[in-house]
């Protein structure tokens, strides 16, 4: 399998009172298929979580197909939570790797300015189980901080072991063009931010954000007779898990993580030591350590100790979201996974500006609704 990026475009993060939801989403694929050389496709694949409530859209693959004045493209939209952007990716993979397609453009898309705080936390709480646990006004920031105290007490870390990763995310995201928030935050401010469920900090989660990525995926035949940089997906993974973290026989393991990773490096023929870089899903900040446990790059409570001493940085030993991930570049949930992955064609097409993985070759990106129900992950590798 040897699915092919050849094209890829996003908006800046931020709140776009000026634009609707396929706008936005026209505006990240027309940069992609420009870039790529090509006018057109043979499919359309939309990734979005909340259109249909927040915009009261369904059937969204068809509107952006049109608003791209498409005819006669087939075209669908995939849904899973946070993780829908990637779950998006892995189709087309499948699509042009098995012939189905010769290309297809996926664009993730998510306009949540329109939600109010409590509408967003909601929207989330809706990747839980909504009869065992949103029923009983439960809420994913709730669950999130229950896994946190958890976290901190069976590892015998301080709270500010786990908020420094906040501050990693807005060192990275200063200087991403496209990101949401683009500015340094210090220990301090993090830790002496607002309480939104103890112990988690307001800064130590993500707010709601409009945003649209989108990238052109082709077979290796077709990406040939294109002009533009090009970078391959080498693996594809996907797993689930409990729905809910305290149904798990261990809630901080985040086994659909672990399974989907695996998956992706096997099928590239890699080992997790290979990897020069890694975006992963950071929507909460204790994700981040949870993540880099469950993909193999260190052991429990490790991942704090580690990015005390700078092994996260651009210039560390494994660079961790490079843009800022979730909680600097910005979080439009259902676009999330694709402006993780254009940024990783960024990288390793030498193109990330002041955010650039010397000797970028091999990375992955990574995602997951709600707090590890569904995980995704790609390998992505340099054109050879």
């Amino acid at each position: 399998m040897r699915a092919v990026l050849v094209g890829a475009g996003l908006t800046k993060v931020d709140e776009h009172w000026d634009k609707g939801l396929t706008e936005l989403m026209a505006e990240a694929s027309l940069q992609a298929l420009d870039s790529a050389g090509v006018s057109t496709v043979d499919a359309v694949y939309v990734s979005n979580a909340f259109g249909q409530i927040l915009q009261e859209q369904s059937n969204i693959g068809a509107y952006v197909a049109e608003e791209l004045g498409m005819r006669g493209v087939a075209a669908s939209r995939f849904e899973a939570g946070g993780a829908s952007g990637l779950v998006a990716v892995i189709a087309a993979v499948a699509a042009v790797s098995s012939g189905l397609y010769k290309s297809v453009l996926v664009v993730g898309g998510e306009k949540m300015s329109e939600a109010t705080s409590e509408d967003y936390v909601s929207l989330l709480t809706t990747e839980e189980p909504a009869e065992t646990v949103a029923s009983l006004g439960v809420t994913q920031l709730a669950e999130a901080a229950l896994l946190y105290k958890e976290y901190l007490k069976r590892n015998r870390l301080e709270h500010e072991d786990v908020a420094y990763f906040s501050v990693l995310s807005h060192e990275h995201s200063q200087t991403a063009p496209h990101a949401q928030y683009q500015f340094k935050i210090t220990l301090d401010n993090v830790v002496n931010s607002p309480i939104v469920a103890d112990p988690i900090r307001r800064l130590e989660t993500t707010a709601p954000a409009d945003g649209a990525a989108a990238v052109i995926i082709t077979s290796r035949e077709t990406a040939l007779k294109t002009d533009g940089y090009k970078a391959v997906v080498s693996g594809i993974g996907a797993a689930t898990d409990y729905p809910s973290a305290l149904d798990r026989e261990d809630p901080l393991w985040l086994s659909s993580l672990s399974l989907a990773s695996q998956r992706a490096l096997e099928m590239a023929g890699r080992k997790v030591s290979e990897l020069d870089f890694l975006e992963v899903h950071d929507s909460y900040s204790l994700l981040s350590p949870l993540s880099l446990e469950a993909i193999g790059l260190a052991e429990a409570g490790e991942p704090c100790h580690l990015a005390r001493k700078g092994w996260w940085t651009l210039s560390g030993e494994v660079p961790v979201n490079t843009f800022g991930g979730l909680k600097g570049r910005g979080n439009p949930v259902g676009a999330s996974g694709l402006y993780a992955l254009v940024e990783s064609y960024l990288q390793l097409t030498g193109r990330a500006g002041k955010n650039q993985v010397d000797h970028a070759k091999v990375g992955m990106v990574t995602s997951m609704a709600g707090l590890g129900s569904l995980s995704a992950a790609a390998v992505v590798e340099e054109w050879v």
